[in-house]
């Protein structure tokens, strides 16, 4: 079946086509791609994962035409930063 991997940082995007046997997961998916190694940075005991934009665990089964999204930390809570630009 054929998913791909989305990671970001403000510098980069990158989106990865894979194609995985049925009944694959979110980390096997990962592995597959080679994304770790473009992002050295990427600690998947730390970051969350999800599918189109919904958080996931690393051993949900992909379906086939899924998006698997790494997500990086905010470094600012949106809520803080909406404040912010309000006193503005």
């Amino acid at each position: 079946m054929a998913v791909e991997v989305a990671y970001a940082t403000p510098d980069r995007q990158l989106l990865i086509p894979v194609s995985l046997a049925a009944n694959s997961t979110v980390e096997q998916g990962i592995a597959v791609s080679g994304i770790l190694r473009e992002f050295p940075e990427i600690d998947l005991s730390q970051q969350k994962v999800g599918i189109f934009g919904v958080v996931c665990n690393l051993d949900k089964n992909l379906s086939a035409e899924d998006r698997v999204e790494i997500y990086r930390p905010l470094k600012q809570n949106p809520m803080d930063a909406r404040r912010g630009r309000l006193q503005k």
